[in-house]
């Protein structure tokens, strides 16, 4: 029996909340928490992956744990600059991307992230990208969900 893949997106949620609340009322606060929250709530609800926190990640990476693919979904300069020890970079545009586009992933087909992916549905898969409201680590997850029929997990990047 084959499991679901997993995927995780890394949210750094509350440090968003934290900045957009220096020097405004509490109604204000959290109407600006609304705006990050509700639209990532509901990529995650349609896209049926999981989220993982910056901890969760870099505690994951720190042990080392098991058998697991981490992608990175910036363009390719943003991820020669820098990035989480061991992932790979595949780029997704920052926008949705409901039909593959070559043109958006760096000249790269379905068939070349699908090899990446692996055969192994069972096999974790965790994306990030640039920040909460970044689509790209979302439409990896999708993607990969749709190549995998699994749950992929998806977290956004901070420097």
């Amino acid at each position: 029996m084959t499991r679901p893949s997993r995927c995780f997106p890394l949210v750094p949620l509350a440090l968003l909340m934290t900045l957009a609340s220096c020097g405004r009322d509490k109604f204000q606060q959290e109407l600006d928490f609304e705006k990050v929250a509700i639209p990532l709530v509901r990529e995650v609800q349609s896209g049926g992956y999981s989220v993982l926190t910056t901890k969760e990640l870099h505690d994951r990476v720190r042990a080392g744990q098991g058998d697991w693919l981490l992608i990175d979904a910036m363009p390719y300069e943003s991820f020669a600059s820098g990035h989480i020890e061991n992932a790979v970079n595949f780029v997704f545009p920052k926008d949705s991307m409901s039909s593959w586009d070559e043109a958006e992933t760096g000249g790269k087909s379905e068939e070349d992230y699908a090899a990446l992916l692996g055969a192994d549905k069972s096999r974790a898969v965790v994306i990030y990208c640039g920040y909460a409201t970044c689509l790209r680590s979302h439409n990896a997850a999708q993607w990969a969900r749709s190549s995998r029929i699994g749950t992929p997990s998806l977290t956004p990047r901070t420097r």
